[in-house]
């Protein structure tokens, strides 16, 4: 057993200032640690989006009527606000959790060796938008589950998902300058893929700010659009996506084209046929609650399936060392 060095006053006066750069100083991950803990942010950001579903589909909505306490008089939830408000006050909880993943991923990027500051850079861009998104959470409840608010929280998270997946992505490979694996017809089609995308996750929103589904028992104003006329446009953008990623797996096997684009492609293919049976199935069922929840399970993996195919697109090797802090340098960034 190796003694612990002790903290001395310089040891502590430092840490209080940068606690990151202390940390950095002593602690080196290893490259497997830290795509980990980026997996471990786009998980909990997937998990929030859930529990968040949760939340609604089981009228949970205002199971705590205020914000940022529970109550006007309580922090938490009380045995007397029952199953609804354990089930808003954990969703709540569950926002901690989130942070501990955010903030476990910036610690691990910032202490890698060399310091990649890009990577740093994403993993702050995710905190800053969970608080943001956790701003947003308490104005929902605070207007009273307004579906504009409900449906901005959830492009939030979205934005988030896609701030997470990025660092997943770029903490798997190096930071030299990127290299197109495809031809720039290719590239245009998967940036129609995307934006087409982008649609349909924004007019699913309405579906829901629409639908019977408005998150609590008692009257919640819904967006003043016809249901079913919303779901059907949904359903077009769904097959419109289908269609323009059956077209690329087509296109990138025509053209021989790596096996990584290729692999994610087939990936996406399949979340979106398991998605789309969901979708109609919820649809002529009348939205049981459950399916409902799948689909916004669905809805995440689908975008996260999007994203992994823009970025599979390219690939980044390790940048030249010439490129690289030397060991001088990476001392005074710890001392920063």
């Amino acid at each position: 057993m190796e003694p612990v060095p002790k903290l001395t006053r310089a040891d502590a006066t430092a840490a209080v200032r940068n606690p990151l750069a202390f940390i950095a100083a002593r602690w080196t991950p290893t490259p497997r640690t830290v795509q980990r803990a980026a997996l471990s942010a786009v998980v909990m950001a997937v998990i929030i989006v859930v529990t968040g579903g949760a939340v609604r589909l089981t009228s949970s909505g205002l199971g705590c009527p205020t914000w940022p306490k529970c109550t006007d008089d309580s922090l938490t939830a009380t045995s007397a606000m029952g199953f609804h408000g354990a089930i808003e006050f954990g969703n709540r909880m569950l926002t901690y959790v989130l942070c501990a993943a955010v903030g476990w991923a910036i610690i691990a990027a910032r202490a890698q060796k060399p310091w990649r500051r890009g990577l740093t850079r994403l993993g702050w861009a995710q905190f800053w938008v969970v608080m943001g998104n956790a701003v947003l959470g308490g104005i929902v409840v605070l207007v009273g589950l307004n579906p504009y608010t409900v449906a901005a929280h959830f492009l939030l998270s979205t934005a988030l998902i896609a701030v997470a997946t990025l660092m997943w992505q770029r903490s798997r490979e190096g930071d030299g300058e990127p290299r197109p694996l495809v031809g720039k017809s290719v590239q245009q089609l998967v940036w129609f893929l995307v934006v087409a995308s982008v649609l349909l996750i924004a007019v699913g929103t309405v579906v829901t700010g629409a639908g019977p589904h408005a998150g609590d028992s008692s009257k919640v104003d819904r967006i003043p659009v016809d249901w079913e006329a919303v779901a059907k446009l949904h359903a077009v953008l769904a097959w419109i996506v289908v269609t323009l990623t059956f077209a690329l797996w087509f296109v990138l096997k025509a053209v021989d084209a790596p096996k990584g684009p290729l692999a994610r492609t087939r990936d996406l293919f399949l979340i979106l046929l398991a998605q789309g049976v969901i979708g109609y199935v919820q649809y002529f069922t009348k939205l049981p609650e459950l399916l409902v929840g799948l689909h916004m399970l669905g809805s995440a993996l689908v975008w996260i399936g999007v994203l992994r195919v823009l970025l599979a697109l390219r690939e980044r090797p390790e940048a030249a060392k010439a490129d690289l802090p030397g060991p001088s340098a990476e001392a005074k960034l710890a001392k920063a």
